[in-house]
C-alpha cells in the first residue's frame, strides 16, 4: 500500500508539473484572448508613425463607421495631415476599410489577411501589402501578446504584436531589404467613445515621377478622370521631395485643362523641400507639367494622387 500511494503520489506531482506547464506557456493568454475581437464606433489607438518621408507624427487611428451591407469598419485618422499623407504615400495599411470577418485590410480592392485568427503559434499564412507578397508566421505568444513576423519576396520585412488586451496591434514595423525602416507604429493611448473631428481620403495615383538636372525645360502631364465609380475626386493631394545643387535654381509649373496653375514652386540656390505636401483643385482632365532644374544634382520627386475626401465629427 505505502508503494502504491507513493506511485500515486509521484503522478500527481507529474501530472500537476504538465498542468502547470500547459497553463503558463503562454502566459495569462487565454482561448478567448486568441479570437477575433468586435470593434465599436468610436474605438481608437494613438500611434506614433514614423516615415523617412515624414519623420515622426502621432495621431490616433478611429473606427468612424460599421458598414454591416459591406461587412466593413471603416477607420479613420485625427489628422488630416496624415490623411493626406497617406493618400501619396500609402503608408498606413489600417486606415479605411478593414474586414469585420478578419480584420483585413484592403490592397488593390482586395481583402489582405494581415492578422490570422484565431491565433496559434507557429501558424503560417500569406497576404500582400505596400506591392510585395508576404509569408507571415507566428512567432510567439504571451501575455495576450501575439508576435509575428512576414518576409517578403523583395526581402523585405515586418514585426508585429497583436495586443489582445487592446484589440489592435501595439507595434508594427517594416524594414526593407538594407535593413532600413520605411514605417513603424507605436501604440501610446487606447480608448473607447472617442469624440472629435476624424479624416480619411480615398486616393489613387495619377503622377509619380523623378526629374533630374537638365538645363532644358521638361515637360510631362497627367490625366485626371476622377473616381472609377464615375465620381469626381474632390481634391488632388500633391507630395514634392526635392534638391536644388549649389549655384542651381529649379521651378515647377502645374496647369489644368483650364489653363489655370494651381501649382506653382520656385527654388534657389542649395534649397530642399522634403516631404512637402498639399492640395489643389481637381478639374478633371489633363495637366501638363513643365519643369526646370539647373546644376549637376539637382533633382525633384513629384507624386500626385486624386482624392476623395471624408470627415466625420463623432
Amino acid at each position: 500500500m505505502r508503494v502504491y500511494a507513493a506511485m500515486l503520489l509521484l503522478l500527481s506531482a507529474m501530472l500537476a508539473g504538465c498542468t502547470e506547464n500547459n497553463s503558463t506557456s503562454m502566459g495569462t493568454t487565454e482561448k478567448e484572448d486568441l479570437e477575433l475581437p468586435v470593434w465599436d464606433v468610436g474605438d481608437s489607438w494613438v500611434f506614433t508613425f514614423t516615415t523617412p518621408q515624414f519623420g515622426q507624427d502621432t495621431a490616433r487611428l478611429v473606427v468612424v463607421e460599421l458598414d454591416d451591407g459591406d461587412g466593413n469598419y471603416v477607420i479613420g485618422i485625427s489628422s488630416e495631415r496624415e490623411a493626406q499623407r497617406h493618400a501619396v504615400i500609402n503608408h498606413n495599411p489600417f486606415l479605411g476599410r478593414m474586414n469585420q470577418q478578419s480584420l483585413g485590410v484592403y490592397e488593390e480592392g482586395e481583402v489582405q489577411q494581415v492578422f490570422s485568427f484565431p491565433w496559434e503559434k507557429d501558424t503560417t499564412w500569406s497576404f500582400n501589402l505596400f506591392g510585395q507578397s508576404w509569408t507571415a508566421e507566428v512567432k510567439s505568444i504571451y501575455n495576450k501578446e501575439i508576435d509575428v513576423e512576414a518576409t517578403s519576396t523583395e526581402g523585405h520585412k515586418i514585426s508585429y504584436t497583436f495586443d489582445a488586451n487592446i484589440e489592435f496591434l501595439s507595434t508594427f514595423e517594416w524594414t526593407n531589404d538594407a535593413g532600413i525602416s520605411q514605417l513603424s507604429m507605436v501604440v501610446g493611448e487606447v480608448r473607447s467613445g472617442y469624440g472629435g473631428d476624424v479624416f480619411f481620403y480615398r486616393a489613387r495615383d495619377l503622377l509619380d515621377s523623378t526629374y533630374e538636372s537638365t538645363d532644358q525645360e521638361l515637360y510631362d502631364s497627367f490625366f485626371d478622370s476622377g473616381h472609377p465609380d464615375g465620381s469626381d475626386w474632390n481634391v488632388l493631394v500633391w507630395y514634392i521631395d526635392v534638391e536644388i545643387a549649389n549655384g542651381g535654381q529649379g521651378n515647377l509649373a502645374m496647369k489644368d485643362r483650364t489653363g489655370a496653375s494651381p501649382l506653382l514652386r520656385a527654388w534657389g540656390s542649395g534649397a530642399t523641400e522634403k516631404g512637402a505636401i498639399g492640395t489643389i483643385p481637381s478639374n478633371t482632365g489633363e495637366y501638363t507639367l513643365t519643369v526646370q532644374l539647373r546644376g549637376s544634382d539637382s533633382n525633384l520627386h513629384l507624386k500626385v494622387a486624386g482624392a476623395l475626401s471624408f470627415q466625420w465629427s463623432l
